[in-house]
């Protein structure tokens, strides 16, 4: 137990970024994402609003519960508080510890906003935070408590994602759009006063750090204006075109809708 939360440091050699079992770990999880939001997903469909949330609400309890539980572990084994600065909510994965609550509890517009918010990052999130996690891979072994917990926070995040469009709950609603954007472009803004107070590397936003986003940092040089106006670029077009795909379909099931009707 001593090993596998870190205690001392991980006497393992990790495994490494794309290692077998780095994939057969994060594979495993997103089946079992996947399969837990296709059944609760169908079971509640037709269900009425506070049943669906319900499971919206132990999401929420449980995304937070694991990251808290991670903190204070964190800082035990660092033996120092301040080492809690460098785990605030100010990536893109982990502002779903903010919105899957706000999709859970809030009302009304704010809740409508923040359930497009999940359903649009939580799925990018997921995959990004475990395919695509060489940060964290790299550094420590697969079936050690960092990475764990990491892959059941980003697990959590998509299967919301996901059981949000099949139980109906997605509102995706134009009169909203602008909210969500503004979730985002206040996070990052956070992000970026945080990576030069403290200093870090939130959101990705300083450089790659072993993460796809290396793409740009070496495509730029690195550059300190570029790179991050790239990488937040990089979301606001991720964003647009998950609304212009959600809007094109939707409009095509209604006109095939409509058809069948008309015959």
């Amino acid at each position: 137990m001593k090993e596998f939360f870190g205690f001392g440091g991980y006497e393992r050699t990790p495994e490494g970024y794309m290692s077998w079992q780095h994939l057969l770990f994060v594979s495993l999880l997103m089946a079992a994402m996947i399969a837990l939001a296709v059944v609760l997903g169908i079971k509640n469909k037709n269900k009425d609003m506070k049943i669906k949330n319900k499971v919206l609400i132990w999401a929420a309890i449980l995304i937070d519960g694991f990251e808290i539980f991670k903190i204070i572990i964190c800082c035990v084994r660092s033996g120092d508080i301040s080492s809690i600065l460098h785990m605030l909510p100010l990536f893109l994965c982990s502002i779903q510890l903010i919105t899957i609550p706000l999709a859970a509890f809030a009302k009304g517009r704010v809740k409508e906003a923040a359930l497009d918010f999940v359903f649009i990052f939580g799925i990018l999130g997921a995959v990004l935070g475990t395919y695509g996690a060489g940060q964290n891979y790299s550094a420590y072994p697969v079936l050690s408590f960092d990475n764990v917990v990491s892959g059941i926070t980003h697990a959590i995040s998509g299967f919301s994602s996901l059981y949000i469009v099949i139980s109906g709950m997605a509102s995706m609603k134009p009169k909203n759009i602008w909210i969500s954007f503004s979730i985002l472009f206040a996070f990052c803004i956070m992000a970026t006063i945080a990576n030069y107070t403290i200093p870090y590397n939130y959101m990705f936003l300083v450089r790659g750090d072993g993460t796809p986003y290396d793409i740009f940092y070496n495509m730029v040089g690195g550059h300190p204006v570029l790179y991050p106006m790239i990488v937040i670029l990089l979301f606001v077009l991720y964003m647009s075109i998950f609304y212009l795909i959600f809007f094109l379909v939707k409009k095509h099931r209604a006109k095939k809708l409509q058809t069948m009707e008309e015959h």
